[in-house]
């Protein structure tokens, strides 16, 4: 059972890693494009319009982490009626979401020229606009099939024909920018893609679960009650979730400028790009997790989340540093001077980052023990305290108050709850040593930071080869440093053991 769980887990993380390296690419070969075609001011618009609509996405209702939740039990025991009777649930709940987005982002045309602050008109903003909703009502008319697989420890086939499909369109969207300079077929052909995508990956598992379509009867009123109980306090995480990391835009448009979401994007965009490469360790195990959870053995949940929690110590060790040190220099070279943002906005989004790394083992559990119930008001407070904060110190201070407001309201809230929360319910231990370990964490990041900086201080860039060298030195470093500061943790020793048994298995 084990030895599934690790190959499953396995896959999933070489596969993703190989999906996401590819798209990493093409993005920034696409946000190049786009930048010197259609300029910052049409990259600010598609960052806010991107973020608008993620925050539509909440009338999802949380029901996509319910899904996958309320089918880790059924698929371990083959339970195949009960998958279909969910499925077809889903199906339902699914069509009234995508009706409810489009009604609510219809609803929001006559206020995006209050949304929108820029010193000259754009044309055709409303059916720009419409057309981004389109791109997100897509994934709602088929998730309710593909959550299986993520469920059934397969995400890496998802991340196979997205990778493929986004592939597809990068390339498309890029040369249509390029012949046409039209935002608006770019947006066209980048909607078109996005359904063949979500509609493949629906015939995929179609296939592989061809059982999901039989007809069956309803769940009872007992099993849908709770399934919606789940619901609702996911609906809440969720909603307060995306007022703290998605209203940072919006925000910046109206309080400084739509221009000024644009060259932030640029920073996102890198920074959202390495997150999703580190996330993918820790979410391709979430399937893995659940599984574990079932079998409700708190000692082995809490020696794979000590194993998990390092990791995360070493790696965002290694990326905090390679950002705070890279990232001016990868805009300098990527796309000039003028779109360097000042160092103590560097401070923020890296400040920001780290969390989010540190973070990501919590997260899995919590996605893997559906710890939603608990938490769902903490992440209400967290909303609250980000949106008042960013407010006050976006005037005080602009772009780089709105962004450390983020950091303040998580630090006050569900940094410090969360963990408490899980190791209490699910590992029945005291918290006291996930605190320590948080601690040492960031004094070993500001060190290796710190002495990494010192090296590298005097190192210019003055081009792509000159930027690779820089950053292949600084990676060799900032690991070099973090694992001689880490030398002494008993799942150092771990780490390294388990490595070794999975390279043996390959080469035998």
């Amino acid at each position: 059972m084990a030895s599934g769980r690790v190959g499953n887990s396995l896959r999933n993380i070489i596969y993703r890693l190989i999906s996401q390296g590819a798209t990493v690419l093409l993005r920034f070969v696409s946000r190049t494009i786009f930048i010197y075609v259609l300029g910052v001011e049409y990259l600010g618009i598609n960052g806010l319009f991107s973020e608008i609509l993620q925050m539509l996405s909440l009338a999802d209702l949380g029901f996509g982490t319910a899904m996958v939740f309320s089918m880790y039990k059924p698929l371990a025991e083959k339970d195949e009626y009960k998958l279909a009777q969910l499925v077809q649930l889903y199906k339902k709940i699914y069509t009234v979401i995508a009706t409810v987005i489009t009604i609510i982002g219809i609803g929001i045309v006559p206020f995006l020229k209050y949304l929108v602050n820029l010193d000259q008109d754009i044309p055709y903003l409303t059916v720009y606009y419409l057309l981004y909703l389109a791109n997100t009502v897509a994934s709602y008319l088929v998730v309710y099939k593909t959550c299986i697989l993520n469920a059934d420890q397969k995400n890496y086939l998802v991340s196979k024909y997205n990778t493929i499909f986004s592939l597809l369109s990068t390339i498309a969207c890029a040369v249509f920018l390029v012949i046409t300079k039209n935002f608006l077929i770019y947006l066209i052909v980048q909607v078109i893609f996005t359904y063949a995508n979500n509609f493949y990956v629906s015939h995929v598992a179609q296939k592989l679960y061809p059982y999901i379509s039989n007809k069956v009867e309803q769940l009872s009123k007992i099993e849908e009650k709770k399934i919606f109980d789940n619901v609702k306090s996911v609906f809440i995480y969720k909603v307060a979730n995306t007022l703290v990391g998605s209203t940072d835009n919006t925000l910046i448009s109206i309080l400084i400028g739509t221009v000024t979401v644009g060259y932030y994007s640029n920073y996102t965009m890198i920074v959202n790009n390495i997150q999703m490469v580190i996330n993918i360790i820790f979410s391709s195990v979430t399937a893995s997790i659940g599984n574990l959870v079932v079998e409700k053995k708190a000692e082995k949940n809490y020696s794979v989340y000590k194993s998990m929690q390092f990791i995360s110590y070493i790696l965002s060790c290694i990326s905090i540093t390679g950002v705070y040190i890279m990232i001016n220099d990868l805009i300098k070279v990527w796309l000039g001077e003028k779109y360097i943002l000042d160092s103590i906005v560097v401070i923020a989004i890296v400040i920001n980052m780290y969390f989010s790394v540190v973070l990501m083992p919590i997260w899995s559990y919590r996605e893997a023990t559906g710890m939603y119930m608990q938490t769902k008001y903490v992440m209400v407070a967290t909303a609250a305290v980000n949106v008042v904060v960013s407010i006050i110190l976006g005037k005080w201070i602009g772009l780089a108050g709105i962004l450390f407001a983020t950091s303040i309201a998580r630090i006050s809230t569900y940094f410090w709850y969360e963990p408490k929360l899980l190791f209490a319910q699910f590992f029945k231990r005291k918290v006291g040593s996930y605190y320590k370990g948080i601690v040492i964490n960031v004094v070993i990041t500001v060190i290796v930071v710190g002495i990494t900086t010192m090296i590298f201080h005097n190192m210019s860039v003055s081009g792509w080869g000159s930027f690779f060298l820089k950053a292949v030195l600084v990676g060799i470093v900032a690991a070099i440093v973090t694992i001689i500061a880490y030398i002494w943790n008993p799942e150092m020793k771990k780490i390294v053991s388990i490595l070794k048994n999975v390279i043996g298995k390959k080469n035998e």
